[in-house]
């Protein structure tokens, strides 16, 4: 793998990892709303980024070049689908939106399940960030060796 296509990979490692890093500070900044949202006007559903394997090849010349990198693939964001798991009923007959029995339809967000799943996402960005500063730092060493 030359210096470019690490570089590429790393870089859609950051990007996928930015993107669940977002939906997962959207979903714990609606873990809290119960109404306004969606076609039915309900509460907030969570939701997770889905991740598809891409092949890294920048230009149809590298796909005729480089038989060696056919297996070197990064990965990106194909969607950001809804979970389908229902809403938590909370009873809270004092809450403006509770039902005749006093049960409040909640978001399904879990927000230590949330904290959890941000530390991972934080760590795979840091995993990428070092990947892409090894790559670098090996290719100054390479550019040195010419001296």
């Amino acid at each position: 793998m030359d210096f470019f296509s690490s570089m590429r990979v790393s870089a859609s490692g950051l990007d996928a990892q930015t993107k669940r890093m977002n939906t997962i500070s959207s979903n714990i900044a609606n873990a809290e709303t119960t109404h306004g949202v969606g076609p039915n006007n309900g509460p907030y559903r969570r939701k997770d980024p889905i991740f598809a394997a891409q092949v890294d090849r920048e230009s149809f010349g590298e796909i005729l070049k480089n038989q060696m990198d056919e297996s070197v693939q990064g990965v990106q964001v194909v969607d950001i689908m809804e979970d389908e798991k229902g809403a938590r009923m909370i009873y809270n007959p004092h809450h403006p939106d509770a039902n005749p029995q006093g049960y409040v339809a909640m978001p399904n967000v879990n927000p230590v399940e949330e904290m959890a799943n941000m530390i991972s996402a934080q760590r795979s960005y840091e995993a990428n960030v070092t990947a892409m500063g090894a790559a670098k730092s090996m290719a100054l060493k390479a550019l040195e060796i010419g001296r």
